[in-house]
């Protein structure tokens, strides 16, 4: 198989890191675009300055995946043209959906940008003649490194218990980062010419309740879940978020505990051999930082 260049921005996140070991294992050479400087180039990633300007594009870069937020996208058109881009993988959210009717304004907020950023983007490959791809992936765990089952692991380990309104009966689908970067690499060698978008979703559909026991059981210890209503969630709420690790925490987020958010993944395993890991977490998930 040839080896091809593919431009890569949000390298440093989570599925960015995951994504360059892919693309290296795969042979392929990664131009990595960051806003940091500094980074060490390697025989299969070469570093790059977000803030480089159209004028200095050197390469002719005609496959992306972009795994930063996607409301950044638009910004970054000159230097999608001056790379010559042709086709596109970007990364979204199923929170544009979960999120639309949250009672937090700024839940709502990042739905309405997601959902604009899709809109803006999509209108723009249209005119460009430029095949995009959109993944909207459920809560990506994986490596210690993410915002969502790590979180609840350092919480458990600093109190030593975790809290649950109600009975936490919502659904979840946990997905794990591989899983999404190896979904971002299957978008990027679809052979579908037209306009994709693909809810991306974990292999197993579990309640938060249970999400939340694994996470006891895998950092080898008894579940402590505590039932708690909804007045005392409040002023915890209040209180950590005085602390910078949970100043995102909101009350919406535990409103949530026994919502479901579930999604269909059967287009992304149909058009994309999508077949996500159940929800098994690995030492490695749980490194915590």
């Amino acid at each position: 198989m040839t080896r091809q260049s593919v431009g890569l921005i949000g390298a440093t996140s989570l599925v960015g890191w995951r994504l360059t070991s892919l693309l290296a294992a795969a042979g392929d050479k990664t131009f990595a675009f960051s806003r940091k400087a500094g980074f060490t180039d390697t025989e299969s990633v070469v570093w790059r300055q977000l803030c480089i300007t159209p004028d200095t594009a050197t390469e002719v870069l005609d496959k992306w995946i972009c795994v930063a937020p996607i409301w950044v996208i638009p910004d970054l058109f000159p230097l999608l043209e001056a790379h010559g881009a042709k086709h596109i993988v970007a990364l979204s959210s199923t929170s544009r959906f979960t999120k639309r009717e949250s009672s937090d304004p700024k839940e709502q907020e990042v739905a309405r940008r997601l959902a604009q950023a899709e809109g803006v983007i999509q209108d723009w490959a249209a005119k460009r003649g430029v095949k995009l791809v959109v993944l909207r992936p459920t809560l990506i765990y994986g490596w210690g490194r993410d915002k969502n089952i790590a979180e609840i692991a350092r919480f458990i380990r600093r109190f030593g218990f975790f809290p649950v309104l109600g009975k936490a009966e919502g659904l979840r689908q946990p997905i794990h980062a591989d899983d999404v970067a190896a979904a971002c690499l299957a978008a990027l060698h679809s052979s579908k010419s037209d306009f994709q978008a693909y809810n991306i979703s974990g292999g197993e559909t579990i309640t938060y309740l249970e999400m939340v026991r694994r996470v006891f059981m895998a950092m080898g210890l008894s579940p402590r879940i505590l039932t708690v209503p909804m007045w005392p969630f409040r002023v915890s709420v209040q209180v950590l978020q005085g602390v910078p690790r949970y100043r995102h925490w909101n009350v919406t987020m535990v409103e949530r505990m026994n919502q479901d958010l579930t999604f269909d993944h059967s287009d992304a395993a149909a058009n994309l051999a999508f077949r996500p890991r159940a929800f098994h977490l690995m030492p490695e998930d749980l490194i915590i930082a």
